[in-house]
């Protein structure tokens, strides 16, 4: 049985993560720590707490305890904000308190683009444009073309744990671009995973969502993303062997 733990900021679509659990055939365990949210808010300096260290060590330390084979900061604004070595950063801060190789969602992103050999999307947020932006500036670091960029302007995790599925469906699918190789929906919050396969059967192209690399990413970390032909989606039915990592290994 693989154990990959997530860092979760405060409680808006935790409940996906036992959804790719079960999706994924029940040889995996995806076990949370809810880390804290003192203000719940898709603004920079509200994120830039969310992602401090002192609320990743903690919550880093009880998926040490937890004796998990990787760990994730499931927290795609929280990780980005910090622009790439300030992301890169976060991650070894996680790494060193879990005693596991670890990531956060954002370059869980970026490795998922490699593994698929992907470098033209179309992004379809749901945060307010200024943070929308940071993420855009964070994939343009890692040489990913962004040909366009829909934010949803909303203001909360909270308020993206409960959208509803077919407008969250729907506004996925409007928003891609003719040219994009996939759509990347970039929020933790939103609980994505039974929409993926819908969506990549609507728009005929790859669909990554920030729970789905997430999950696939600690697997990937825990030497278990291996090709899985139920999916769910491109990503996991296409396994791990072609990443080229942007984060040392350790």
């Amino acid at each position: 049985m693989t154990r990959v733990g997530f860092l979760y900021p405060g409680f808006s679509a935790e409940d996906d993560y036992k959804a790719f659990e079960d999706l994924l055939g029940g040889d995996v365990e995806l076990p949370l720590v809810h880390t804290l949210m003192r203000e719940d808010a898709h603004r920079v300096d509200a994120l830039l707490d969310v992602g401090s260290d002192d609320v990743l060590a903690k919550g880093a330390q009880e998926l040490a305890a937890m004796e998990v084979d990787a760990a994730v900061w499931a927290c795609t604004s929280g990780s980005f904000v910090y622009g790439w070595e300030g992301a890169r950063k976060q991650v070894e801060g996680v790494r060193q308190a879990a005693g596991a190789p670890s990531s956060s969602t954002s370059f869980a992103f970026v490795h998922a683009l490699s593994q698929l050999r992907i470098s033209r999307v179309a992004i379809a947020a749901t945060y307010p444009d200024d943070v929308a932006q940071r993420f855009v500036e964070f994939l343009t670091d890692a040489g990913v073309t962004v040909l366009s960029l829909a934010s949803h302007g909303i203001a909360t995790a909270a308020e993206v744990g409960h959208l509803d599925p077919d407008d969250a469906l729907d506004f996925v699918i409007s928003n891609d671009h003719a040219r994009a190789e996939a759509v990347l929906v970039p929020d933790t919050a939103l609980h994505s995973a039974h929409l993926i396969e819908p969506m990549e059967a609507l728009l005929g192209k790859t669909v990554l969502t920030a729970n789905q690399v997430s999950v696939w990413e600690g697997l990937r970390l825990a030497g278990a993303a291996t090709v899985r032909p139920s999916g769910p989606g491109t990503l996991f039915r296409s396994g791990a062997a072609a990443v080229r990592s942007v984060l040392p290994d350790r």
